[in-house]
Order: C-alpha cells, then sequence, then structure tokens
C-alpha cells in the first residue's frame, strides 16, 4: 500500500506538497490543516512508514506512531483556525484558509520553482498562487496527503485532549467535539462553551424548541 501511495505522487515529476485537514465536522474546537513534503525518502524511512494510510483507515496508535517518523523526517506545517473565525468566515473557507497557511509555511522553506499542490477532496485552495490540483479521496491514494491527514488528526486530537481538562463534562477526549448523544446530552445540561461552533449547533436547538 505505501509503495502505491509513494508511486502516486511520484508520477508527477515535480516537487509534490500534500495537504489534508482535520475537524471540518465536530462542533466544537477548531479547525486543524497539515502539509506536507519528503525531501528525502531513504529506504529506512519507507519501511518506517510502511502502514502509512488515509488516517482515517489507522488506529490512534499507529496514527501516534507515524506521527512522530512524519513530523521529523518531512517539511511540514500544520495551522489551526479557530472557532471565532469558523463562526464569521464558515467552516469551508476556514478549511481552505488553513491549508493555504499550511503549504505556503512549506513552500516558502523549499528550494524549489517546479512544484505542485495536492489538495484532499474536491475544492481549490483559494487566492493562492502555486500549481495546485484537488484529489478526491486522496488521503488513501497520495503519501504527502496521507501524511498531512496523520499530521492533522493527531494534532487536532491532542488540541481536543487540551480543551478536554477545562471542559471535562463534555467528554472532548473521546468524542473530539463530535456531536454524539453523550455530547449533546452534556450542551442540554451544562450549556455551550466559548469552543462551541454555535451555528453547528441550531438544528439541535430548533428540535429541542419543538419539544415544547
Amino acid at each position: 500500500m505505501t509503495n502505491n501511495l509513494f508511486e502516486f505522487d511520484k508520477k508527477y515529476n515535480k516537487t509534490v506538497i500534500g495537504t489534508d485537514e482535520a475537524g471540518r465536522g465536530p462542533a466544537a474546537g477548531g479547525v486543524f490543516a497539515s502539509a506536507v513534503y519528503f525531501e528525502k525518502l531513504t529506504p529506512s524511512l519507507l519501511e518506517k512508514l510502511s502502514p502509512l494510510n488515509d488516517s482515517k483507515q489507522l488506529s490512534a496508535k499507529k496514527r501516534e506512531y507515524l506521527y512522530d517518523f512524519i513530523k521529523n523526517e518531512t517539511i511540514n506545517e500544520t495551522i489551526c483556525v479557530e472557532v471565532e473565525d469558523i463562526e464569521k468566515f464558515n467552516i469551508l473557507n476556514c478549511s481552505l484558509k488553513a491549508m493555504k497557511l499550511a503549504c505556503e509555511s512549506v513552500i516558502n522553506r523549499i528550494d524549489s520553482k517546479d512544484l505542485i499542490v495536492i489538495v484532499d477532496g474536491n475544492k481549490l485552495i483559494k487566492e493562492f498562487n502555486y500549481p495546485q490540483e484537488y484529489i478526491i479521496k486522496g488521503d488513501g491514494k497520495s503519501a504527502s496527503i496521507a501524511a498531512a491527514s496523520i499530521l492533522a488528526k493527531v494534532t487536532r486530537d491532542r488540541y481536543m485532549q487540551e480543551l478536554d481538562k477545562e471542559f471535562p463534562q463534555y467528554l472532548w477526549r473521546q468524542n473530539a467535539g463530535y456531536l454524539t448523544k453523550a455530547h449533546l446530552d452534556a450542551i442540554d445540561k451544562y450549556g455551550l462553551t466559548k469552543y462551541h461552533r454555535k451555528s453547528f449547533l441550531k438544528k439541535h436547538f430548533e428540535k429541542q424548541l419543538t419539544l415544547f
């Protein structure tokens, strides 16, 4: 599997930077995006990265294992756009903004004019001055996108674990801000925090109102 992912990137015959996001769906916490460029691919690194895949297909333990190798042995960046901006500019725009900032940071550290950014999903980065292409389900096709998906996912999970210490009643350590039944029950009992995306909860509160 790993070889196929790297072969996908290799076919461009360019400097390939992959980018992916984590946290578009949850109703609490910021959205994260990472960008990754594999500067040097040694046999040793390829062996370490043998479990590489879309982060959603990996266990938390495998993501943590891969995270350190990706973080330490690639040129990478991870950016968070917080709830205040998500509420102001909407989640799609904030996801694309995080990708843009992450990619620009990586590009600024690369000595290459012949590059392409490949973006997971079906949208291109807005107001972006570099060649780019979107790849639907790219986190299961491209090594650099898969690596970016792991960095974004692990970083966001760790961030939600920190927020959980402040507001343990919402169980963010387990649900990462997604609207599980336990999370919704806690919202009904304790109300919203500064980390909640209020716009994501309109339907829930409208439903609650219809019960009275």
